[in-house]
């Protein structure tokens, strides 16, 4: 009995997880559907843009700023060892515009905004709003999904830029005040160290973060069920799968970039 209801509980999840991944494909297509078109919803897109990107910068900057401090800080421990430590601004460039700058943005605004979006889609299933869109005739993902996926994909990219430069400035920081490196070696150490691919491959990254967190966080508000109770759970299955979805698409991204750009 233990064995039979251990492959039933396995073949169980497999099945959820393939509809789920399903049901999220299908979302993903109807929103590139309906994209494209008219109506537009150019208001709506602008105040989500201006929700996700200036509601989101303070605390994605300040989160940047001390990681930039804590690798030059960590980095120092050995490379003072080795007199290495002019190599400091080297890594907190390149590790914080491949890895951490993209990737501990969308973690902060997976749990800021896609927690929201689903709190507020899912509040408005509850409530019978999304119902009432069908009835007058106005599809709820091209009202609902739309400017939140459009406005994700645009600031999300725009935010990791600012974490890059912010995080930047922490190293500085660091490395001028603690580690008696000039201002104008850090710079250029920078700048030698950084190649386009660097930055490109990390903004590419954050493109599909965004349509992970909308995806994840719109599919949770609209298929919530069980009232406000529903609406909390939903938020937090939409929380914590998104993290994951995030940090195992990097894995994936980092892996074919590795062997893209190292051949």
């Amino acid at each position: 009995m233990t064995t039979i209801s251990l492959f039933h509980r396995s073949g169980s999840w497999i099945f959820n997880f393939v509809q789920y991944m399903g049901e999220l494909a299908l979302l993903f297509m109807r929103t590139l559907y309906w994209i494209f078109v008219p109506s537009y919803q150019g208001g709506r897109f602008l105040e989500q843009a201006k929700r996700i990107g200036p509601g989101s910068f303070l605390i994605s900057a300040l989160v940047a700023f001390f990681v930039g401090m804590i690798i030059a800080l960590q980095m120092a421990y050995l490379m003072v060892k080795l007199s290495a430590e002019i190599y400091i601004p080297n890594v907190v460039a390149v590790s914080l515009t491949r890895e951490l700058a993209p990737v501990l943005t969308a973690l902060i605004v997976a749990g800021r905004i896609g927690a929201g979006i689903t709190a507020e889609i899912g509040s408005m299933t509850v409530t019978e709003q999304v119902d009432a869109l069908r009835a007058f005739a106005t599809d709820p993902v091209k009202y609902l999904v739309v400017p939140r996926f459009l406005g994700l994909i645009l600031m999300l990219p725009l935010l990791t830029v600012f974490a890059d430069l912010i995080g930047i400035f922490g190293g500085y920081i660091i490395c001028v005040l603690k580690l008696s490196i000039s201002p104008a070696m850090y710079l250029n150490m920078v700048v030698q160290s950084l190649a386009i691919k660097d930055i490109v491959t990390g903004l590419i990254k954050t493109i599909f973060f965004g349509i992970i967190i909308a995806l994840v966080g719109c599919h949770q508000g609209l298929t919530v069920k069980g009232g406000a109770e529903g609406v909390g759970r939903a938020t937090t299955v939409s929380v914590v799968r998104s993290f994951i979805f995030i940090i195992v698409t990097d894995c994936i991204f980092t892996t074919m970039f590795y062997f893209v750009f190292n051949q």
